[in-house]
């Protein structure tokens, strides 16, 4: 934004400048030809009040030339202005305000800028008339000056004749007007550095306001995060206590009275210890296929050792078996190709939504599709049931943290998560983006090969 305002800063005084130059080179023009005009209207008149002398005497005739001479001295005007009469010798025969001039030679007097003013009004005199533009001394300070003379030849008389106006006051005029000029670019300067200052904290003040906002949002949804996050590390530690006091704890103190009993009868030489021990042996087995379902619970090891399609086909029956609500597994194996985080979470998502059919749908059948397509991954979870509530805009749940987990776990992954639900049955849509499929080996291939054979 700066870079941005201070070229356009640059570019505005820059053409201000040119054309402000451009209007005072115009102007100082225009005010020099005025004076140019004037300055040749007055030699005209000049000319045309003694001219009745001129044209009428000879070239020797030194009354004639004694009356225009007079003529001449006495015509002055304004506080500076006046005839001048050069001999083309350059003997200076009227000068009325600058008498120290007259009958003197001044065919050699030089400017301050190197021009010869004498000789070059002379030359322009004999070509017939003309302007000439030079540095002459100020009758009223002595200070040198521009000046503009006209100049006329009275070529029988061999006369160098002409007047001139200085130009000081038109420089000055263009120069005062340079210096507004600079004035005014200076100040454009200013308002546009007050109006880049202002937007820039205005800019900055805005960005510090939404960023401040925007970490308070952040930190309080990171806090219900994490809150949610101790709620189900609680909810799951109650669930494996449960689990552990209702169904190993029991059996474990099952196996231990009857080691007991078959003790005492072994003791007493009983010979229903037998009966006793076995009765152990049962519970002693039973629990240790409770702490196997427990242990695939937290962590299906078929997932990591055949892939996602036969963890969900695993899953599928064993809540089927549990449940009675009939599960169609629809499957492409993608053993190989699913990086493991897109595994996981698929499978956490599928286990989810089996664990809320089984609670709150009502279901009686459920169908479960997983497949690749050319955008991605996609886990489809459909059942029958009396359906739930969702976001107004169907794509996001309304309650519930393990619809929650869901949509978290997905979002992590890029991916998008769609829930639709009616009184007809609810399904769960979560796709997984493309970059999470791994390019395929040769051993992945035949073994994607063999599956759909089989």
């Amino acid at each position: 934004m700066i870079i941005a305002v201070a070229a356009i800063s640059v570019l505005v005084a820059v053409q201000s400048s040119e054309m402000a130059e451009r209007e005072i080179q115009s102007l100082e023009a225009e005010l020099i030809e005025a004076k140019k005009a004037e300055l040749r209207n007055y030699v005209t008149q000049a000319k045309n009040g003694f001219y009745y002398i001129y044209g009428n005497a000879a070239p020797d005739d030194e009354e004639a030339k004694k009356q225009v001479m007079q003529i001449l001295a006495a015509m002055i005007y304004g506080d500076e202005g006046f005839f001048f009469v050069y001999e083309y010798d350059g003997t200076n025969i009227v000068s009325p305000r600058q008498t120290e001039f007259i009958n003197n030679n001044w065919i050699d007097l030089t400017d301050s800028q190197g021009t010869k003013v004498v000789d070059k009004l002379i030359k322009t005199a004999r070509q017939g008339a003309g302007y000439v533009e030079h540095l002459w001394p100020k009758p009223t300070t002595g200070e040198e000056a521009e000046m503009v003379s006209y100049v006329t030849g009275f070529q029988s008389w061999r006369w160098a004749v002409g007047t001139g106006v200085f130009i000081d006051d038109v420089l000055a005029s263009g120069a005062a007007a340079r210096a507004e000029v600079e004035a005014r670019v200076q100040r454009t300067f200013y308002y546009i550095g007050a109006i880049t200052v202002g937007a820039i904290l205005l800019v900055f003040g805005s960005g510090l306001f939404l960023n401040i906002r925007e970490r308070r949002l952040a930190d309080a949804k990171l806090k219900e995060l994490t809150q949610r996050v101790f709620d189900a590390q609680e909810e799951e530690r109650g669930r494996v206590a449960r689990e552990l006091h209702d169904g190993i704890s029991q059996n474990i103190v099952g196996v231990r009275y009857a080691l007991e009993i078959a003790k005492r009868r072994m003791i007493s030489g009983d010979e229903r210890a037998v009966e006793n021990l076995n009765k152990g042996i049962d519970n002693l087995a039973t629990a240790a296929l409770e702490v196997r379902r427990i242990s695939h619970d937290l962590r299906p090891g078929v997932l990591d050792d055949l892939g996602l399609g036969p963890a969900i086909k695993t899953l599928a029956e064993e809540f089927s078996n549990r449940t009675g609500i009939k599960v169609s597994v629809d499957t492409v194996v993608f053993r190989n190709r699913l990086d493991q985080d897109s595994k996981i979470a698929l499978f956490r998502i599928a286990q989810e939504a089996l664990t809320n059919i089984e609670r709150h749908s009502d279901a009686t059948s459920v169908v479960i599709d997983v497949r690749g397509n050319r955008s991605g991954a996609l886990l489809r979870v459909s059942d029958n049931g009396k359906g739930m509530k969702v976001g107004k805009t169907g794509g996001a749940p309304t309650t519930g943290i393990g619809l929650k987990n869901m949509q978290e776990r997905i979002e992590q992954l890029e991916g998008t998560l769609k829930i639709s639900s009616s009184s007809r049955g609810t399904v769960i849509d979560a796709r997984v983006p493309l970059s999470h499929m791994l390019s395929p080996t040769s051993d992945s291939v035949s073994t994607n090969i063999e599956s759909a054979a089989e």
